[in-house]
């Protein structure tokens, strides 16, 4: 497959009417099977790619196994988290269902160097960062105000206002470039926070600063309840050139293309060559948090349609498909490992739920820590307020 072409495109003139009448311009329809870097079918048959190819041409089985555990775990961990939520344990959970093969095929194109700027979704790149599942459902539950530090494994904490995170990463990506280091950064952030100003401003700085940045849009196609037509007249990819930078669309159910556009991506920002839009095409297969009901603005059959290209289903497909195929090491025991994940997978589910019933309640107190930097007499006549209320509960007891 092919990248759409980012350039501009000449407006074809009307035929056939008066010489001199005019005729109002249609709005383009939206295109059902786009132009996009794709690696592997829905399908699972592997397909060339010229430009591409070469970020995944020593890939080995082994490792495509090790996609394969990343996108199957990191669904395990959001289907429990789901669940954990709809039984009481969480106050929200934001799904990434359908989205696995965008964050783990883009967070492990990462060095350990580069730093990540996510937004509340990105639970499957977090794991590609090695923070512990368990960790991330810290303040979904209300204990904590993220749950792990930033800076252990260069992954920023979730960012709950929308797009913000661009703004914050395209800094620290001009730092870094002052300071001469060679690593990168990477922002994500949907389809529905690239109609917000900090977006556009992100795309500004960092093509003016030639900002080592990726900016990697994950495009499910739903801002909430907003289908993307509503947000934007072209690919989102194509803003990129308005910035003066390259943008391109890859397959975002396929791990494959992720993880090579990315690479693609991360090469540039670290010579030198500045910022990249890498727009995900993919789908949210649930709801936008569970607070939402999809199927009151969704069609069932659009779901039914992208579930037919879920991408677990492909990498298994091809996976099977190399078993006995004369490729190096593509003759392991393909059953045996399924078993084993699968196993693996009930372990973790039980992991995570005993973890996150087992937190304990934060310090009531800790809500009056660090709101100045050297305290304030009116924080200090709240808490002592705070104080009189929590200890009139105990007194009634006592009574």
């Amino acid at each position: 497959m092919t990248v759409e072409s980012t350039a501009p495109r000449t407006p074809r003139r009307g035929g056939g009417g008066k010489a001199g009448t005019s005729r109002r311009a249609a709005a383009p329809k939206k295109s059902t099977e786009p132009e996009l870097v794709q690696l592997l079918t829905p399908e699972g048959k592997r397909v060339k790619n010229a430009e591409y190819d070469k970020y995944v041409a020593d890939i080995t089985p082994e490792q495509l196994r090790g996609l394969y555990r990343d996108m199957v775990l990191t669904r395990r961990f959001d289907a429990e988290a789901t669940s954990l939520q709809r039984q009481g344990e969480l106050g929200l959970w934001a799904s990434l269902l359908g989205q696995e093969a965008a964050q783990i095929g883009s967070g492990r194109a990462l060095r350990d160097d580069d730093y990540v700027f996510p937004t509340y979704r990105e639970h499957g790149v977090a794991w590609c960062r090695g923070v512990p599942p368990e960790n991330l459902l810290g303040m979904f539950r209300g204990v904590n105000n993220g749950g792990w530090d930033p800076n252990s494994n260069n992954f920023q904490l979730y960012t709950i206002v929308i797009g913000s995170q661009t703004l914050h990463a395209t800094g620290y990506a001009m730092g870094i470039a002052k300071d001469g280091a060679d690593s990168a950064v990477i922002a994500y952030f949907g389809d529905g926070a690239s109609s917000q100003g900090d977006v556009a401003e992100s795309f500004t700085f960092s093509a003016v600063y030639n900002a080592p940045v990726v900016f990697f849009c994950q495009n499910n196609q739903w801002a909430i309840s907003e289908p993307t037509e509503k947000q934007t007249r072209v690919p989102l990819y194509q803003r990129a050139q308005g910035y003066g930078f390259p943008g391109v669309r890859v397959d975002g159910n396929d791990v494959l293309a992720c993880l090579a556009v990315t690479k693609w991506a991360l090469e540039r920002a670290r010579n030198g060559e500045g910022p990249t839009l890498v727009e995900a095409y993919t789908y949210r297969m649930g709801a936008h948090t569970t607070s939402d009901d999809p199927t009151r603005y969704r069609l069932d059959d659009e779901r039914v349609a992208w579930e037919a290209k879920d991408p677990i289903l492909r990498l298994r497909a091809y996976l099977e498909s190399l078993k006995g195929s004369g490729v190096s090491g593509s003759n392991h025991p393909e059953e045996g490992f399924f078993a084993e994940l699968e196993a693996e997978s009930e372990a973790l589910g039980r992991r995570v739920r005993e973890a996150v019933r087992g937190m304990p309640d934060p310090d009531r107190f800790a809500i009056f820590e660090n709101a100045y930097a050297d305290g304030h007499s009116l924080v200090d006549e709240e808490r002592a307020q705070f104080a009189a209320y929590q200890a009139s509960f105990t007194e009634a007891e006592g009574v």
